[in-house]
């Protein structure tokens, strides 16, 4: 139990520092901005700097503990100086505006943007360089942790993915849940913490609050049922405790606003991006000149069925048989280009028009192909609940998952965000997607076995 106070302490301890850092170079840059352009006097005085200190500050704070700037230790090092980065970057921006309400001086755009792009260029540096001893440190402070597997009569892998994060977690132990309550008790005596794999509900619960009452650490694999109650709403009517769960999907007024932001925030980013999509489309057509885009046929809310663009990134006619063959690992079929536009996303470009047409939207479950989407509901019949929403370019599976997820774990995860939808989560998800650019593993395609396994059906 200290062992795991002591990593909040030192965590806390390394938020605090950044906080400070982040928000000494801000104060550097204002007062020389104020020594630089206080020629009538109207900036002086410590009110002005002490609102612009606790505004960044405050922003600071607020941003980076909501993208996990402050997780030092609990996610990959790439990830924590990527949010530590995009906040940083994201409070920069804001601060342009919030500087001109300070000073009252629209005029003065220029001057804070070039200010506050070398800030935003200095912080990159010096918070991304703190941020990796900061990490080692907790890492040689704060060993894995020791786990116990109480697994079932299907092992789906978890082991090896947990044992995979070694800095964080060692399966020390293994124990099946036949085995009985004793046997499992005599085990968690000797880890820090217990992990549960697929096992039957009864057993589970059992194992649940043994743990509870050992005081030891549980990580366990939801199922679809404690992904709904996750997300129910308690109601004290009665002296009975009682979960309502409402309809699953939005309402008439979430599906207004998100389309609104669809429409402005994917018009804003075509315009943005078109150098980049000129590049690609030129680089594409000159490589081997065929098409520059690929057309397939997916399925969004309601089982409604569209084409979606992508750039094209595999040979022409890559799926010849009209059957479905997904990427493999190296597969032979990708270009040149492709591989490029594949490792950095930019093949997904083009799916900003079909937002803007309004068949997908910016957040929301991936749409998947009518042949996978058929062959799912037949294995797992809650996959069509990811069609009370519409597909999104982003979402909650592609941000935590891998392109090679199974099916079950991604309709988990998009059930979390369909039954938590908020706009606020949107933008956390975009966030999320600028930070796995960093992440090759979220790219990882499929094995040559699971390839061919769902290319046969």
């Amino acid at each position: 139990m200290q062992k795991v106070e002591g990593k909040y302490v030192y965590r806390a301890a390394c938020g605090i520092f950044t906080l400070l850092i982040a928000t000494g170079m801000f104060m550097f840059v204002w007062v020389n901005f104020i020594t630089e352009n206080n020629q009538t006097g109207h900036l002086t005085g410590l009110g002005n700097l002490g609102m612009a200190t606790l505004l960044y500050a405050g922003l600071f704070y607020f941003i980076g503990k909501w993208i996990g700037a402050f997780e030092i230790g609990v996610t990959r090092m790439a990830a924590n100086m990527a949010s530590v980065a995009l906040t940083a970057f994201t409070v920069d921006v804001l601060e342009i505006f919030l500087s001109m309400a300070i000073t009252g001086k629209v005029g003065f755009f220029w001057n804070f943007l070039g200010k506050y792009v070398c800030l935003f260029c200095l912080q990159f540096i010096v918070l991304c360089a703190l941020t990796y001893p900061m990490v080692v440190w907790y890492r040689k402070l704060f060993p894995a942790l020791r786990l116990l597997e109480v697994y079932g009569d299907k092992r789906h892998g978890l082991h090896a993915k947990i044992d995979g994060i070694k800095y964080k977690y060692h399966v020390e132990d293994t124990v099946h849940y036949r085995d009985g309550i004793e046997e499992i008790k005599k085990k968690i005596k000797k880890v820090d913490a217990v992990l549960i794999s697929d096992i039957p509900s009864h057993e589970k619960n059992m194992v649940l609050k043994t743990c509870v009452d050992m005081d030891k650490r549980v990580y366990f694999i939801p199922k679809i049922s404690d992904v709904i109650v996750r997300y129910s709403e308690e109601l004290n009517l009665i002296d009975t405790p009682l979960f309502l769960r409402r309809r699953i999907g939005l309402n008439t007024w979430e599906r207004a606003v998100k389309r609104f932001f669809d429409v402005i925030l994917s018009g804003a980013a075509i315009v943005v991006a078109s150098p980049v999509l000129l590049v690609t489309a030129i680089a594409i057509k000159y490589e081997d000149g065929g098409p520059v885009f690929f057309r397939q046929e997916r399925v969004t809310i309601g089982g409604k069925r569209f084409m979606i663009l992508k750039f094209r990134s595999m040979i022409v006619d890559a799926e010849k048989d009209r059957k479905p063959h997904p990427a493999g690992e190296k597969d032979p079929r990708i270009t040149k280009v492709g591989n490029i536009i594949r490792a950095t996303r930019i093949d997904e470009l083009p799916q900003l028009w079909n937002i803007v047409k309004g068949d997908m939207s910016i957040v929301g479950p991936r749409p998947e192909r009518y042949e996978h989407v058929e062959k799912y509901t037949q294995m797992i019949p809650e996959f069509s609940f990811r069609e009370k929403v519409k597909g999104g370019l982003t979402g909650y599976a592609q941000v935590y998952g891998k392109y090679n997820t199974t099916a079950l774990d991604k309709l988990k995860m998009d059930l979390m965000y369909i039954m938590d939808y908020s706009l606020l989560l949107d933008l956390k998800i975009i966030f999320e997607t600028v930070k796995i650019l960093l992440r090759k593993e979220s790219t990882e395609g499929f094995s040559a076995e699971r390839a061919e396994e769902m290319h046969n059906g």
